[in-house]
């Protein structure tokens, strides 16, 4: 699912941003600097505000594109309300974390990286999260879930859509 850059509803956070980016200069040195601000102001960075940073900075938007991708703290999608990570460490995976994975993937209909089109759940494989003897592990939005089984992913993604339906946290 492609999401759409709403400039008017962004318009505010725009403007705070290029105030940002002035008062950084032009500097590449300040680059990771305004990527971090972009990204806390609009929680990703989508391409329209990759574009601003490069004509603004005067950097080659390949270059920030390059920079954004490469870094695990950037997305170029918004990110849901519940972020799901799957650990795929060595302890997890060998225990069946990649099921687990598959699972969440089946059940929420997108892949690693992508976003709910309710703007629920965000999907991410994450590396060792320091919990091998409870392994497979997944967390949701800081919940813990050990020694997980496939079958059991369904009925706990459902606790979460039904919260936040109710739009509690």
């Amino acid at each position: 699912m492609a999401f759409v850059f709403d400039y008017e509803a962004n318009a505010q956070k725009l403007e705070e941003f290029e105030e940002y980016i002035d008062s950084k200069g032009k500097s590449r040195g300040a680059l990771m600097s305004v990527l971090h601000r972009g990204q806390s102001l609009f929680g990703y960075l989508p391409i329209e505000v990759q574009q601003l940073v490069s004509n603004k900075m005067n950097i080659p938007l390949s270059d920030i594109y390059g920079v954004v991708t490469f870094y695990s703290q950037f997305s170029t999608v918004p990110k849901g309300k519940y972020e799901i990570g799957v650990c795929m460490g060595t302890a997890c995976y060998v225990r069946g974390a990649k099921k687990i994975l598959d699972e969440v993937e089946q059940q929420l209909d997108v892949g690693v990286g992508q976003t709910t089109p309710d703007m629920l759940f965000s999907i991410q494989a994450t590396r060792c999260v320091g919990a091998c003897g409870l392994a497979p592990v997944m967390m949701i939005s800081g919940d813990v879930y050990a020694k997980l089984k496939a079958n059991e992913v369904k009925n706990i993604l459902e606790s979460y859509r039904e919260r936040g339906e109710n739009n509690e946290s």
